[in-house]
C-alpha cells in the first residue's frame, strides 16, 4: 500500500523529517494523562514571545519528575514511588508515571521548568533568525 501524503509534492524538497515527525505525534496523541494546556505569552520588553506548557502533576514532587530534551523532543516523565507505610481503606488515587512528549520545531530552547500548587510550568522560547537574502551568482557555459 503506497502512503500519499500532502508532503509528497515535487515542490516540497527534503521535508522527510516533518512527515516522520507527523506520524511521531499522531501516535503518542492518544494519551490523555496528564493534562495539559499550551499558552502563547506574548513578548514584552526585553523578553521575547514565548510558549509555557503547564501540566497537571498533583501529588508529584519535584524530585520524582524529570524534564529533559532529547535531539528535538521535550519528554516529561513522572515516576511516583509508592509508600509502603500506608495503610488504605479505600485508594482512589493511585500512584501513576507518566511520559508526555512535545516535539520542537528547529530552534525552539527550554527556557526552565517551574512546580507550584500541583502544575508543572515550561516555558519555551524561539530566537528569531536574522533574516537573510543570499544572491547565487549563475555560472555560463558556452
Amino acid at each position: 500500500m503506497v502512503r500519499v501524503t500532502a508532503l509528497s509534492s515535487p515542490f516540497l524538497l527534503g521535508f522527510d523529517d516533518i512527515e516522520r515527525a507527523l506520524d511521531k505525534v499522531s501516535k503518542t496523541a492518544a494519551d490523555g494523562y496528564p493534562p495539559y494546556n499550551i499558552e502563547r505569552i506574548p513578548a514584552s520588553s526585553p523578553d521575547p514571545e514565548k510558549l509555557r506548557i503547564t501540566l497537571a502533576v498533583a501529588g508529584f514532587h519535584k524530585d520524582e519528575i524529570e524534564v529533559t530534551v532529547e535531539e528535538n523532543q521535550l519528554v516529561i516523565r513522572g515516576r511516583q514511588q509508592e509508600d509502603k507505610t500506608r495503610e488504605y481503606l479505600h485508594r482512589g488515587i493511585a500512584a501513576r508515571q507518566f511520559q508526555r512528549s512535545f516535539l520542537l520545531a528547529e530552534g525552539m530552547q527550554v527556557l526552565g521548568a517551574d512546580l507550584s500548587q500541583g502544575l508543572l510550568a515550561i516555558d519555551l522560547v524561539r530566537p528569531q533568525p536574522e533574516r537573510v537574502v543570499r544572491t547565487i551568482q549563475i555560472s555560463a557555459r558556452d
